[in-house]
């Protein structure tokens, strides 16, 4: 089955009471026993909910995963694969991530005796650098947030096949459609699903995708556990978003690449960050693991004060200026005071986020409205 058939029918079967083509929300807590012990395989809404049963089958086939599991947001999908280390375990991870990722692992786990090793991962290389006895996990993004580093899916699950290790990618800047990080080896796939999958700044949920059984009820317990399950509105809303996704990831390509063409010869840009140039390192790499380059664009203004960048980000008229990414509207975003303010400064602009870098999300609107809204800010001072 192709890709946008099963973003269409994986997982929704008609309601066999009254026919309905859409996944009934099943707006319930708790479920009637035939006996103790005895269900229908739901028991406690926590645990799990039909509603997102379908969701989490719809997700899996776009994943090429056997199983999935959705959570309340993409930091608690995060949260659980860290849960299933000990004190003591150590984790290699990019140098260039997501904020609250980065937040997530220094102020909340190397608490609890968890080291992370943050590295330079645009030579998968380096990983050998790292790993030892205590090394349990390795975490990816790719392409990164926000300098679009290109990580190498395959070679990073060579190394950690070769020492055990379980290889986690978080694929929320791609989406399934453009990169499918498990059959390049990966064990773990993580969505914020609030991006792309739900594609309309409407829900937040995050997904783990997998092929391996004790993996799946591993993160199974965790979540039922902790609690960080999505409800069922969320889980239709992601269900009809993702109905979508094939049609809107192939505008915001489309849109992303003549935009990113556009910014390039403009004499207020100092620096562009998009894989699909070719002169963008490790672009060859992005090539093969990726069917198309994505609608997330960052650059660089020339000699831009601090000042300057935050009134050219707030002159916008079609760009809103927001935190997120992936929605049908296109957003811009300070990265340095908004998605990685909790990264210190020193090692923010090591790796690229300076004060006067900005992140383009491109939507789905007529891309020539976007160019004209991107000139008229670009001549703000």
């Amino acid at each position: 089955m192709k890709f946008g058939t099963k973003a269409i029918h994986a997982g929704a079967e008609p309601d066999p009471t009254t026919g309905a083509i859409m996944t009934p929300i099943y707006q319930t807590s708790t479920y009637v026993q035939e006996s103790p012990g005895k269900n229908k395989g739901y028991g406690y809404a926590r645990g799990k909910n039909p509603t997102r049963s379908a969701l989490e089958k719809n997700l899996a086939a776009l994943e090429d995963a056997k199983h999935c599991i959705c959570f309340s947001s993409g930091m608690g999908a995060t949260d659980a694969v860290i849960k299933m280390l000990r004190p003591g375990d150590e984790v290699i991870t990019g140098d260039d991530l997501y904020g609250g990722s980065y937040r997530m692992f220094t102020k909340v786990f190397a608490h609890y005796g968890i080291k992370f090793h943050f590295i330079n991962l645009t030579d998968a290389q380096n990983i050998r650098k790292y790993v030892n006895v205590n090394t349990k996990l390795i975490w990816i993004e790719t392409p990164t947030n926000p300098t679009m580093q290109i990580v190498d899916i395959e070679a990073c699950a060579t190394i950690a096949k070769e020492h055990k290790l379980i290889l986690a990618v978080d694929n929320t800047f791609a989406s399934p459609y453009l990169q499918n990080p498990l059959s390049l080896g990966a064990d773990i796939v993580m969505h914020s699903v609030t991006k792309y999958l739900g594609g309309h700044s409407d829900v937040v949920m995050g997904a783990l995708m997998m092929n391996d059984d004790k993996l799946h009820t591993d993160l199974a317990f965790i979540l039922n556990s902790c609690g960080a399950n999505p409800g069922p509105m969320d889980a239709f809303l992601v269900m009809r978003g993702v109905k979508t996704l094939h049609l809107r990831m192939e505008r915001h390509c489309f849109n992303g690449r003549k935009i990113a063409e556009f910014l390039k010869t403009h004499p207020r840009i100092e620096k562009i960050y998009w894989p699909g140039f070719e002169d963008h390192p490790n672009h060859a790499i992005a090539k093969k693991q990726m069917r198309d380059f994505g609608g997330m664009i960052s650059f660089v203004l020339k000699g831009a004060s601090v000042d300057e960048t935050f009134r050219m980000a707030s002159s916008f008229h079609v760009f809103s200026l927001a935190e997120s990414l992936g929605g049908v509207e296109s957003l811009i975003n300070h990265p340095a005071t908004m998605t990685h303010a909790s990264i210190p400064r020193e090692e923010r602009e090591r790796v690229g986020v300076v004060d006067n870098l900005l992140r383009l999300s491109v939507g789905v609107e007529d891309v020539e409205d976007l160019i004209e809204d991107l000139k008229q800010a670009l001549e703000t001072k």
